[in-house]
């Protein structure tokens, strides 16, 4: 956090300052472990064992919120008795599917889940692992039989104790690395910050997302926090560092291809694409928020095709775009290299050094027919047709490379009007500087006017396949000399208006599924509520928690699920931690936040038999978008492999797995294995060494605009890689000297950086090695290097498709690589000549 975001880490030393204890976990001593009260080294790929091990330790000690865990999670609920856990059939869940590798979900279900035989037998994988809760199929989870008391031995509770009993501090400390004490001391810490009067906070980055089990790692933190009654109180939760200003706007109003704004899953060719009321009931949660399903979609047709866009018509649901397969960026290109996809635009990105597998997808890009780039600089991906690696070895030619390259100058943030979401929510509003220079234009500018063009296009030709793009709104105003469209009108049509006379939303709580409402994304609603009132604008933060700075979705609640900040009946857990509490006397939900909970539903609130949505969760059900108002410890659904976390060591690991020898790595993770896409054993001799990508505070991403700037390429000049002392010994490397890293996909030359920030751990009775690799560097700019995502496999993570690029295995050997052609060949003898071509 320190490294990579420095203007937030401020605030933990602050915390620090005053008496917070800050652990640091992490296979590399960085800023952020000098800063820390705690550093333990771990082996990358390893952290669910760390966390079950700190889970074990909650069951073990009885740590637990006992009062939180009993109200506000459904660890007393009961599971039925066909569900098998990994500790009964070997390293899997019942309902595993070897031959299809996916599982078949119905026995995940609570017992006596009354649908759980209707909707249980669902393909687990089949999924939008982005959206709501996995965009499982709707089931009514409030019927279900618990005991609170915690010992039924089919509980979640009882369960849980038995799914994490080997997660033990020698377990830990023989496959993590982490000594012994040093756990116990960060387990005993960490625990302290629990109960009416204490919380703690995780934050995560990529090293927890960027691994083929990375949303069950960030599950298992989840089943900490709750356990310890951290989620939904000030000091507590779970934070995704983002690494760019806008990363959460981008998964809110998305880049992604499966889900639509606000969470809500794309329609899925097949399995829900039969018109909007299918979509609807196999979406739409029988109780709690996601009850109102109907209102965000149609309201969110309704922003897309305005007037086009009717009940006889079904709201246009029909235009919207079907997945049909997979669409993510490793998916992307895989279907590029099989000459499956004609053209793709790139912007803000920059795949030919950035991308997993950086040495396919270079080569994949030359079987593009048209590629258009727009960035500030001639990146990689616009030049990999005659600067490339591959050109350099002969792998491409450029002469015989068809796809037409189209480089379009864009526009920096300081050019134009526009909206950050950061990772706290918080959407904040930035005004243009200075228009761009030249021909260079904003996003907005061209993908309005690309829109324009195309629908000037499609009017002339009648074809039913036009029908969405003709009805598409598009009227934005357009304003100075480069007619740019005012992008407070986009804000405005996101936030949401009436569709007879156009009057701004004052929140999602007006939207109706009758068609009389539009709103480009419901969380959003509320950013604008009247002219001239952009809350995402506002620069004056009136309390601690920053109410008066930005918008802050949904409504501008801070911490999301605080009814959990009070106990059961309303009232603060303590006065140190308060945040909402029950106002007997106003009989409302008042505080210091904006209650993420419905406003005058008291705390002893009951639902009446057969009640629908919001009105079906009772006043002490804080996790309100859950069908069943609680927090999952247990996943019911939307997994695509398993209710629980549970260990498997990476894709490539240094060891076998210790728990389940039948099951080394994540068995739905996706390998696409394919000649110059394959793996080392587990382990293999050939390649030794744990390497895991990491950037730098200096470098930003790829390094696009970094490292074509002199004040940030001298900083950082020279492509290296972290080692420790002693593998420099062991391969008689000096610090400064070329070394050569290679994997079972490429190699790259780096400089060596001898630094005892790196260190080896003793892994089940040997050492083990790690290498730090900064991603940052390609082939352009003021300073060049090789691109270590050479070295990445593309893999693709079951619920959410993202690569390993963190405990991956390598070989490092003294002295540069070959050049040319004979780089070629130095890989092939490396592999023992399976696959360097």
């Amino acid at each position: 956090m320190a490294e990579n975001h420095p203007v937030g880490f401020q605030w933990v030393v602050e915390a620090r300052e005053r008496g917070a204890q800050v652990i640091h976990v992490d296979p590399r001593f960085s800023r952020t472990s000098a800063m820390a009260n705690i550093w333990a080294p771990l082996r990358a790929g390893s952290d669910i064992l760390f966390l079950g091990g700190l889970i074990r330790h909650v069951l073990e000690n009885g740590k637990d919120f006992r009062e939180y865990v009993v109200h506000y999670t459904n660890a007393s609920s009961i599971l039925p008795e066909d569900f098998k856990d990994t500790e009964d059939l070997g390293g899997v869940f019942s309902g595993w599917d070897a031959n299809h590798r996916k599982y078949d979900a119905g026995t995940w279900f609570y017992e006596g889940c009354e649908s759980r035989d209707t909707v249980g037998a669902q393909d687990a994988s089949a999924h939008c692992g982005h959206c709501k809760d996995g965009s499982g199929a709707a089931v009514d989870l409030t019927h279900c039989q618990s005991d609170p008391t915690l010992s039924h031995p089919r509980c979640v509770y009882q369960l849980l104790k038995k799914h994490f009993a080997r997660y033990t501090p020698e377990m830990v400390e023989r496959f993590c690395g982490v000594p012994k004490d040093r756990f116990l001391k960060i387990a005993e810490t960490f625990c302290s910050a629990s109960g009416p009067e204490k919380t703690g906070a995780i934050c995560y980055a990529l090293g927890w997302t960027q691994q083929s089990k990375g949303p069950q790692i960030i599950r298992a933190a989840a089943i900490l926090q709750l356990l310890l009654g951290n989620i939904g109180r000030p000091g507590g939760g779970i934070l995704a560092l983002r690494g760019h200003a806008s990363i959460q706007g981008s998964t809110d109003i998305p880049t992604l291809y499966d889900i639509l704004p606000g969470y809500l899953p794309m329609p899925q060719l097949g399995i829900d694409a039969q018109n909007s009321a299918a979509y609807i009931a196999k979406h739409r949660d029988l109780t709690g928020w996601w009850w109102n399903f109907d209102k965000y979609i149609i309201s969110l047709l309704k922003a897309y095709y305005g007037e086009a866009a009717n009940k006889e018509n079904d709201w246009g649901f029909d235009w919207l775009p079907r997945v049909t397969g997979d669409h993510s960026h490793q998916g992307y290109f895989l279907d590029m290299s099989d000459g499956k996809l004609e053209g793709l635009f790139v912007m803000g990105q920059n795949p030919a050094v950035a991308g997993p597998n950086s040495r396919f997808e270079r080569k994949a890009l030359a079987k593009l027919k048209w590629l258009v780039v727009r960035d500030m600089v001639e990146l990689e991906t616009a030049s990999f047709w005659y600067d490339s690696p591959e050109v350099e070895r002969g792998e491409l030619r450029p002469e015989e490379i068809s796809t037409e390259v189209f480089l379009l100058p864009a526009a920096g943030h300081a050019e134009k009007d526009g909206c950050f979401t950061n990772t706290q929510r918080l959407l904040q509003w930035h005004q243009k500087a200075v228009d761009p220079p030249g021909d260079a234009r904003n996003e907005t500018w061209f993908m309005y006017h690309l829109g324009r063009r195309l629908k000037e296009k499609a009017k002339k030709d009648p074809r039913p396949r036009n029908a969405g793009l003709n009805a598409l709104t598009w009227d934005y105003s357009l304003e100075g000399k480069m007619q740019e469209p005012k992008v407070e009108e986009v804000l405005q049509e996101i936030n949401g208006y009436t569709v007879a006379d156009r009057k701004l939303l004052s929140g999602f709580g007006e939207l109706k599924a009758d068609g009389s409402t539009a709103c480009g994304c419901w969380i959003y609603s509320g950013v604008f509520p009247r002219p001239g009132e952009n809350r995402a604008n506002q620069r004056n933060s009136r309390d601690y928690l920053g109410h008066g700075w930005g918008f802050a979705w949904p409504s501008d609640r801070r911490i999301l699920y605080n009814r959990a900040s009070a106990a059961p009946d309303g009232r603060p857990w303590s006065e140190r931690k308060k945040l909402v509490w029950w106002d007997q006397q106003k009989k409302e939900w008042t505080g210091l936040d904006v209650p993420d909970f419905t406003k005058t539903k008291a705390p002893d609130y009951r639902a009446p038999k057969n009640a629908e949505g919001d009105d079906a969760l009772a006043g002490d059900k804080p996790f309100i978008l859950h069908a069943d108002g609680v927090g999952w410890i247990w996943a019911p659904k939307g997994l695509a492999d398993g209710p629980l976390p549970t260990h498997y060591e990476s894709l490539e690991s240094p060891v076998r797995n210790p728990l389940y020898p039948d099951e080394q790595s994540n068995p739905a993770a996706m390998k696409e294995v394919r000649p110059q896409n394959e793996y080392a054993n587990s382990p293999d001799p050939r390649f030794p060494f744990v390497m895991s990508t990491y950037r730098l505070t200096e470098h930003h991403t790829s390094g696009a605009m970094s490292r074509m700037l002199p004040h940030l390429a001298e900083l950082q000049p020279e492509f290296f890689c972290e080692i420790s002392p002693e593998l420099a010994r062991e391969r008689g490397v000096e610090n400064g000297d070329w070394v050569t890293l290679t994997t079972a996909r490429g190699l790259v030359e780096a400089r060596a950086l001898v630094t005892a920030r790196m260190r080896p751990l003793l892994i089940n009775g040997r050492n083990v090695h790690q290498v730090g690799v900064p991603y940052h560097w390609g082939y352009r700019g003021l300073v060049k290097g090789d691109s270590a995502n050479d070295l990445v496999a593309i893999s693709e993570e079951p619920n959410v498709r993202i690569m390993e690029a963190k405990g991956i295995l390598c070989d490092l050997s003294p002295g540069r690589r070959a050049q040319g052609k004979a780089a070629l060949e130095q890989l092939s003898a490396h592999l023992g000549g399976s696959n360097a071509h």
